[in-house]
């Protein structure tokens, strides 16, 4: 039996796109770090409902700056600068943060990490994405997911050990997230800048010369003719607006996808596991080692994904997630509106997490990293991430309010609506991308 050697060098690209996918680690730091910081804050700061929603919300304020930010230097600049300020703004304001004397310090230190993680968010998925060949692109972007959820898991159990210190234990908390900030800002050195963002910033030189590291000389010059092909179409009109009739349906599809990623409800699992589990009895004990539950099962179905998306598809891991999380958070209302047993209640938590993490939580980072044009790329990418992150602030400001006046329980039933929702969304207008070039997609996006 002959094997046929890949045109294109994978121990490289994958070594490229795990040190890009550093930025999800600082994503996953922040998600994490609340959730366990919280049960302190609130005693230290004296938290309402709305201040304690505001301060964990406070962070997709800064990621929608940053998203704003980044696409700005991400067009002008180059993917690999942002990247840098990226990991200096996350490092920088983890370490202040820990020394925080009141309330509004805090949540200004926290809206200044999210412009990092903001910037973070949307510069990794795109950089992996302009860097990986096509039938590998999926599991490539994914990996940004796998560091987001390794962050959560190494968190939650650093939090977990922290917790005994005392009440200022959320200080070191959230102050080791200085070192994953700085170990990406050093891996950023290493990383070339990605040939399609040189390519259309006329340093044609320069990208062949990325291109014929990442594969042989035939899969480079290939690559870089279907780059310059796909960007012809600029000549007559070098900004192309986000609306145009061959773009504007590919753009509604990111900016609804991101929605609901957020909107179906799973990061108030993640951000107010505490919140759940109080409410049917746990101890604090017991609420920080059910994150590191979640954190673990996290893990296993992110991998499980990893391995599907570029087999099985996008478009089947989304439906099998939305419709997935309607069923289990109609459970998981009836469970908490009706005190369950913690153990119980544990059950369909893990299984909500499970579901997520096999489809919507890499597959929609996958999808909005590929599906838009070269041309408006990172505009197209920044209105998609800044939806993402509106969304976020919206719902994790608004649990801990729906928590105190209708119960836990109570805002279970509209995510499992909204989850629903997204299902008829994927069946009609998304389309599968799996195994396609990014000019490939470009190609059918114009054609329908």
């Amino acid at each position: 039996m002959t094997i046929t050697p890949k045109p294109y060098n994978s121990l490289y690209i994958t070594g490229l796109s795990f040190i890009s996918a550093l930025g999800g680690y600082l994503f996953g730091f922040d998600f994490a770090v609340i959730s366990g910081a919280l049960p302190f804050l609130r005693g230290q700061f004296g938290l309402s409902a709305a201040s304690e929603g505001f301060l964990t919300g406070s962070l997709a304020l800064g990621c929608i700056v940053g998203c704003i930010i980044a696409g700005k230097i991400a067009e002008r600049y180059g993917r690999r600068p942002g990247l840098m300020i990226a990991a200096l703004v996350f490092a920088a304001s983890s370490l202040i943060i820990a020394f925080s004397q009141n309330i509004v310090f805090f949540i200004a230190l926290r809206f200044i990490a999210g412009i990092g993680v903001g910037m973070a968010s949307m510069l990794c998925p795109m950089y992996i994405a302009e860097i990986s060949p096509a039938n590998v692109r999926g599991r490539n972007v994914a990996i940004n997911q796998l560091t987001v959820v390794i962050g959560i898991l190494v968190t939650n159990l650093i939090n977990y050990f922290l917790a005994d210190l005392g009440n200022d234990a959320w200080r070191l908390m959230f102050g080791l997230g200085t070192i994953p900030g700085l170990i990406f800002l050093l891996g950023v050195f290493w990383l070339p800048e990605s040939p399609r963002w040189l390519v259309k910033s006329g340093q044609d030189t320069q990208a062949l010369s990325v291109l014929q590291k990442i594969g042989t000389s035939d899969f480079a010059n290939e690559t870089y003719s279907a780059i310059k092909a796909s960007l012809k179409v600029t000549v007559k009109s070098t900004k192309i607006s986000l609306w145009d009739k061959s773009t504007r349906g590919a753009v509604f599809v990111g900016i609804t996808l991101a929605v609901f990623q957020q909107f179906c409800g799973i990061n108030v699992v993640f951000n107010y596991t505490s919140t759940i589990f109080e409410s049917v009895g746990s101890n604090l004990n017991q609420q920080l080692f059910e994150t590191i539950s979640i954190g673990i099962v996290n893990l296993l179905f992110t991998l499980l994904a990893m391995w599907l998306v570029d087999k099985l598809g996008r478009r089947p891991l989304m439906l099998i997630g939305s419709l997935g999380l309607s069923i289990i958070y109609i459970i998981l209302a009836v469970l908490l509106q009706q005190h369950f047993p913690a153990k119980l209640v544990s059950v369909f938590v893990l299984l909500a997490i499970s579901t997520y993490a096999l489809s919507l939580a890499p597959v929609t980072w996958v999808l909005i990293a590929e599906i838009f044009p070269n041309k408006i790329r990172t505009r197209a990418s920044t209105v998609a991430i800044v939806s993402l992150w509106g969304a976020y602030f919206i719902l994790v400001f608004t649990f801990p309010m729906l928590a105190k006046a209708l119960g836990t329980f109570a805002p279970f039933y509209f995510y499992a609506a909204i989850c629903l929702a997204g299902y008829v969304f994927v069946k009609t207008k998304v389309r599968e991308t799996k195994g396609q070039t990014l000019e490939q997609l470009e190609e059918n996006l114009i054609r329908h």
